[in-house]
């Protein structure tokens, strides 16, 4: 009896210090998202398998290029296929712009690409998500598997429950791929009611990498505007 008794109070106990922890980190998060406003940034998500002799590597090598020609900072996962592709444009294209990559440390993946300016790693997916979303204010979503889905949905939930600020979540290539995911949600989510047409404000298709830019250019004028009239204060 007297077993069981302490078990709950240890139980007790750790769940405290879990909410305390939790509790601890949301408020750090909040104060480094403040520091990391300064420049305007791009998440750019995208499969480690793709080759770059292929035309989707090619295309993201290009877009990366384009916008870091205009200041803007592109982050990746760090690693190898479209991440690549995207810090390796970043870096060719970026007088005034950082090429960033948060690796993840896995047993079967090499280090990190060699076209990083910044580097940090992460131990677990969870916390590089976190990074992905603290650091940017657009998300482009080129061809992947479940690690790119994975990114593409938690982006999409945490501005569905308005965890973060509105931004544009700009699908790129694949050809069918996103059309065809999003009908399938379309079809079945949104038809039972489980989502609302609402949620798919943000989410815009984009053919060619100058769609991208176009859609971005608006975006980083009214980033750079904000930025001017808080120093103005």
């Amino acid at each position: 009896m007297a077993g069981s008794v302490r078990k709950k109070e240890v139980r007790k106990f750790l769940n405290e210090k879990i909410a305390q922890l939790n509790g601890i980190v949301a408020d750090i998060d909040s104060l480094l998202t403040k520091f990391e406003g300064d420049f305007f940034r791009v998440s750019i998500f995208g499969s480690a398998r793709i080759k770059p002799q292929s035309a989707q590597y090619k295309e993201v090598y290009e877009l990366a290029y384009q916008l870091s020609t205009r200041g803007i900072d592109i982050v990746t996962g760090g690693g190898p296929g479209l991440m690549d592709a995207a810090n390796k444009g970043a870096k060719d294209g970026g007088q005034h712009s950082r090429s960033i990559g948060l690796p993840i440390i896995l047993p079967f993946e090499s280090d990190a690409n060699a076209h990083l300016d910044v580097k940090r790693e992460h131990r677990r997916f969870s916390s590089r998500l976190d990074e992905f979303m603290r650091i940017s204010h657009a998300v482009v979503v080129t061809p992947g598997g479940i690690g790119t889905i994975l990114e593409l949905f938690y982006t999409w939930q945490l501005l569905q429950v308005k965890h973060i600020t509105a931004r544009p979540i700009l699908l790129l290539g694949g050809e069918e791929m996103w059309p065809e995911l999003i009908a399938w949600l379309k079809k079945w989510p949104l038809k039972m009611g489980l989502v609302e047409n609402d949620d798919f404000k943000n989410i815009l298709f984009c053919r060619t990498t100058q769609d991208v830019i176009s859609t971005l250019e608006p975006e980083l004028v009214r980033f750079n505007e904000q930025n001017l009239r808080n120093r103005g204060k």
